[in-house]
């Protein structure tokens, strides 16, 4: 059974920063790209990054460009996200997601993906 856990969020301040980490199950994440959303309150969803089979493979929304990571353990089968010099508009519930494609798609902040984690919150304010 394919499965997605994210861990790492909570509370910081702005300027801070968090790691968040995707556990994956059930599948060898070594094969397959995985991606970042977030969805805020009253917010669409919105895609933050993706890292495929490779960490020369990865992409990243405008909006974290410069300040979000994305890298792979697959020692570990986990995803992170390192997220520095936070902003309060970085604050959402953040979710990581694979279509189970070696391949970060050309769209990739579109989908569908097929598996998702149950999401984590960040909150960034003073």
């Amino acid at each position: 059974q394919v499965q997605l856990v994210e861990s790492g969020g909570g509370l910081v301040q702005p300027g801070g920063s968090l790691r968040l980490s995707c556990a994956a199950s059930g599948f060898t994440l070594d094969y397959y790209a995985i991606c970042w959303f977030r969805q805020a309150p009253g917010k669409e969803r919105e895609g933050v990054s993706c890292i495929g089979t490779s960490d020369d493979s990865t992409a990243y929304a405008d909006s974290v460009k410069g300040r979000f990571t994305i890298s792979r353990d697959n020692a570990k089968n986990t995803v992170y996200l390192q997220m520095n010099s936070l902003k309060p508009e970085d604050t959402a519930v953040y979710y990581c997601a694979t279509d189970l494609s070696p391949f970060v798609r050309a769209r990739w902040t579109k989908g569908p993906y097929n598996y998702w984690g149950q999401g984590t919150q960040v909150t960034v304010s003073s």
